[in-house]
């Protein structure tokens, strides 16, 4: 790993001792990072026993894949900064990877035999790009999207014994591949070309690009209504494409025809929002119904319409497919029970070896008063105590995703260090209907400080939080949000941990992936040329002189997402008055995928704010 040292008046090799951390032992948080974990695994459509999970058996998130039937599990990438991206061909017999640089996303996909052998570009003939998506049909035409600063979104379809791909789509904004129907002879693209990044349109084509159907819910950037393709129906000749749809203020699942243009709409009688995925067979959906921070299954039967609970425990599903023979496997945890794929036939289907991960706390849910409307929080506080307590403010980030009764070992290792943890699922979150989630636009992060405000001061106001060990963490949007925060709300927090953040809105703007410079505008209204007004407003370094409290930075040298030229920005800002910060870069991307990194970061989180708040 690449660092560099800490700046400001601190000793960057200070620790803190807590009874979590006497000689000899290892703490309970740790443990939780180092506990083997597993993803759902993926299974191939013609072979059903052939399936590809990610897991850190090693200590690095890897791929990995399972032959069911003889029971071996096989590491299919070995990388020191780790491997996620991956998928199965529909026969099983190959394994697609996505290979970048040490965390950077840009990079080209390769591809193994499922049994083991060597990697290979699996499409000759493409330069690196980032990804926008992959489809591999039956007959191994494979449709490739890819996104780069230079050509905006293209999409490439390589057909059997091909010498090369050949371009079949184009265009500035953001677009990627969705799916191919079951025989290979439709392509589902989703795409922006109206200028609205969050609410993208629907294009079905032939695969040498000739158009079939369009669906804009959006007519033409009007309206802020998004559809996302969920997938063809898993049948040779069916046309039908199921998609997800805002038409209601929420996510629903909607059927279209794209041959006749029928569409029907599912109408399913779920509060929250709704997702869905076939069948096997075809002849219903698995419905995954998310709802106030948890998340539930259910079964759909498309002849007769009927809704049929699947049964699952209280907490978290966070992803779930159906088998071939009806079951389902899901991947489940709440905020106190660590993860494990489950199956509705019982039991575990899957696990690592190793020692499972201590419990941690439950969730409390808040509902708070708020300038746009009641605000979820969910709270955790270490057992038996009461307060006034230090309280770690954990930001989400997205900002489009949000805070649920889920396993995560981060809030775990603040409860264990005596912190109570409050995750606010503020304006711009999903999960709680579209008006809120839309709300974030022209002032972001100002909108979204509001809501963590009304939240701060109830936590304060009920005796759960001590006004004057006030923490604002969190990554990514999150970490944006604690920088933010710091400089237009100085006075109330006592210390400040900002990972991968954005913190010069303008030079991140310009350094970002294509993709992400098509959030921004969609968000602000336009470029920092042309709204350069609501840049300033957003950005933490408008405000970074009015920062009083300790500031923590952690930082990928090859981030994409939150570039690490604008924190070197706002860092000089920082250390040119003296102001007490300390700043960690690592040599990985937006977040790293080694344990052993992970907890090291955590570790000097932890350190850093028991120095700062013991004064």
């Amino acid at each position: 790993m690449t660092t560099s040292e800490p700046t400001g008046p601190t000793d960057p090799s200070a620790t803190t001792t807590t009874p979590a951390d006497l000689p000899g032992s290892v703490p309970d948080w740790e443990k939780r990072f180092r506990a083997p974990r597993v993803s759902l695994p993926e299974w191939a459509e013609d072979a059903p026993a052939r399936s590809l999970f990610v897991s850190n058996a090693t200590g690095t998130y890897e791929l990995y894949a399972w032959d069911r039937e003889t029971g071996r599990q096989r590491q299919v990438t070995d990388r020191p900064n780790g491997t996620t991206d991956g998928t199965l061909s529909p026969d099983g017999e190959q394994v697609w990877w996505f290979s970048d640089t040490d965390g950077d996303e840009f990079g080209v996909w390769m591809r193994q035999p499922f049994h083991g052998g060597a990697d290979e570009p699996a499409v000759p003939g493409l330069a690196p790009s980032y990804s926008a998506g992959l489809a591999i049909g039956r007959d191994g035409t494979v449709v490739v999207g890819r996104s780069t600063d230079e050509d905006g979104s293209t999409l490439h379809l390589l057909r059997p014994g091909a010498a090369e791909a050949v371009e079949i789509y184009r265009h500035r904004e953001s677009a990627g591949v969705g799916d191919l129907s079951y025989d290979g002879t439709l392509l589902a693209v989703e795409h922006t070309e109206h200028g609205d990044a969050m609410h993208a349109a629907v294009r079905v084509v032939r695969p040498d690009g000739a158009p079939v159907a369009e669906l804009d819910d959006t007519e033409g950037g009007t309206k802020e209504l998004g559809l996302s393709v969920l997938g063809f129906a898993p049948v040779a000749g069916d046309t039908r494409l199921l998609l997800a749809h805002q038409r209601r203020g929420r996510w629903e699942p909607l059927l279209w025809d794209t041959a006749t243009g029928e569409q029907r709409d599912l109408a399913i009688d779920l509060p929250g929002d709704v997702s869905a995925e076939w069948y096997p067979d075809g002849s219903g959906l698995l419905v995954a119904h998310g709802f106030e921070a948890r998340g539930e299954l259910w079964r759909y039967d498309i002849a007769t319409g009927s809704l049929e609970k699947v049964d699952t425990p209280p907490g978290t599903v966070s992803s779930a497919t159906p088998r071939p023979d009806g079951t389902v496997e899901y991947l489940w945890s709440s905020a106190a029970v660590p993860p494990a794929v489950r199956s509705t036939a019982g039991g575990v289907v899957l696990e690592a070896p190793g020692t499972r991960a201590p419990d941690s706390v439950p969730v409390e849910d808040v509902w708070v008063e708020g300038p746009g409307g009641r605000i979820h929080a969910l709270v955790q506080r270490p057992a038996g105590t009461t307060g006034p307590l230090p309280t770690v403010f954990e930001v989400h980030g997205g900002p489009t995703w949000h805070d649920s009764d889920a396993f995560a070992a981060g809030p775990a290792a603040w409860v264990d260090h005596g912190y109570a943890v409050v995750r606010v699922n503020y304006r711009g979150s999903t999960g709680y209907g579209r008006e809120w989630t839309d709300a974030l636009k022209h002032r972001i992060g100002l909108i979204e400080l509001e809501d963590i405000a009304a939240v701060r001061e109830w936590a304060v106001a009920s005796g759960l939080a001590d006004p004057d060990r006030l923490v604002l963490s969190g990554g990514s949007w999150g970490g944006y949000l604690t920088l933010l925060g710091l400089g237009t709300q100085p006075e109330v927090w006592a210390v400040g941990l900002a990972a991968v953040p954005v913190a010069d809105y303008v030079t991140a703007y310009h350094d970002e992936m294509e993709a992400l410079k098509a959030l921004d505008r969609t968000l602000m209204g336009g470029s920092p040329e042309e709204v350069p007004e609501r840049f300033e407003a957003s950005s933490p370094l408008t405000y970074v002189d009015a920062v009083r409290a300790p500031v923590y930075i952690s930082a990928g040298v090859n981030d994409p997402r939150c570039p690490i030229r604008q924190i070197d920005n706002y860092v000089e800002r920082l250390a040119a008055r003296g102001a007490v910060h300390e700043v960690y870069r690592y040599d990985a991307g937006h977040g790293s995928l080694v344990v052993e990194e992970r907890i090291k970061q955590v570790r000097l989180e932890l350190e850093f704010a028991a120095r700062h708040l013991e004064r």
